[in-house]
């Protein structure tokens, strides 16, 4: 099936490449690590490799879900290393980060979901780098409050889960993830560790009507969820969903002007937001907003 409609001017993208750009992709295959923005072939990873950010994905590059949208390879992992933590630890130091976003692949094959590993990769972050800010983009670990206990006894600076669409296209979306359940993520990592603020994020051209969009902001704000990312789905190959239309940037500033009504502390809305896509910028604003 092809896409509606060809890309509009407003979603131009950096071409990768640059000193800052080589250095951080050698520093990660040397260390045999992940990034999320290769794997999920992100439009912004010219502009961030540059800027010497970047999204560092743990427990390996085979996901056990696979969901309609994203890039990353799926099927059975093979990968379960516990020296992970502390090469991604080394790699933070080595950059000189104050800011740095980890993520992981859903791993259900895990009786945690992954969950110690990014306990012990942001503890490894800490005695490396003290002052650098830690955020966790996690899967929601099938509602488990246990798993999602031992991430939050770590204190990451920021408990990110994307609740990424609307609830009438979550199956089509997410095939295993559910609405309710990642809305429930977000409440309770509120409940355990509740000056620990919560992020999501939102991608929109699927299908969704405006009404369902507003909505999801809202039922996202009922759980107490700090700060927002939303952007425009953009497929990856053409055996992923279809995108159904290409939001205007007016739209995504109307999007954030609403989201801040909410009440959320940060929006971050544009044709080409990630959900760590100026991060460190976003959400130590938000910190600042907060501690008001």
């Amino acid at each position: 099936m092809l896409e509606r409609s060809p890309k509009p001017e407003w979603l131009k993208v950096r071409f990768p490449g640059g000193s800052n750009y080589v250095r951080l992709k050698r520093l990660a295959r040397g260390l045999r690590l992940h990034t999320v923005c290769e794997s999920a072939r992100c439009p912004n990873i010219g502009e961030c490799w540059e800027a010497g950010t970047a999204t560092f994905m743990i427990l390996g590059n085979t996901c056990t879900r696979r969901c309609g949208f994203c890039a990353v390879p799926s099927g059975k992992p093979t990968e379960y290393d516990r020296e992970e933590p502390e090469r991604v630890a080394e790699a933070v130091e080595a950059l000189d980060l104050h800011y740095v976003v980890i993520t992981s692949v859903a791993r259900d094959d895990l009786p945690d979901g992954g969950a110690s590993i990014f306990a012990e990769t942001i503890r490894a972050i800490r005695r490396r780098r003290p002052d650098c800010r830690v955020e966790v983009l996690i899967p929601d670990f099938r509602g488990s409050i246990r798993a999602l206990r031992i991430v939050m006894d770590a204190r990451p600076d920021v408990l990110n889960h994307n609740i990424e669409t609307v609830a009438r296209l979550q199956k089509l979306v997410r095939r295993t993830a559910r609405y309710e359940r990642s809305l429930q993520v977000l409440a309770n990592a509120k409940h355990l560790r509740p000056d620990i603020p919560t992020k999501s994020g939102i991608m929109v051209g699927l299908g969704e009507t405006w009404e369902e969009l507003v909505q999801t902001m809202r039922d996202l704000r009922f759980v107490d969820c700090d700060f927002l990312t939303i952007g425009q789905y953009l497929r990856p190959t053409m055996a992923h969903l279809p995108v159904v239309r290409y939001y205007h940037p007016s739209e995504f500033q109307e999007l954030k002007r609403l989201g801040e009504a909410m009440g959320f502390l940060n929006v971050e809305a544009g044709p080409l937001v990630r959900s760590s896509y100026h991060a460190e910028k976003q959400n130590l604003q938000g910190a600042s907003i907060r501690r008001l």
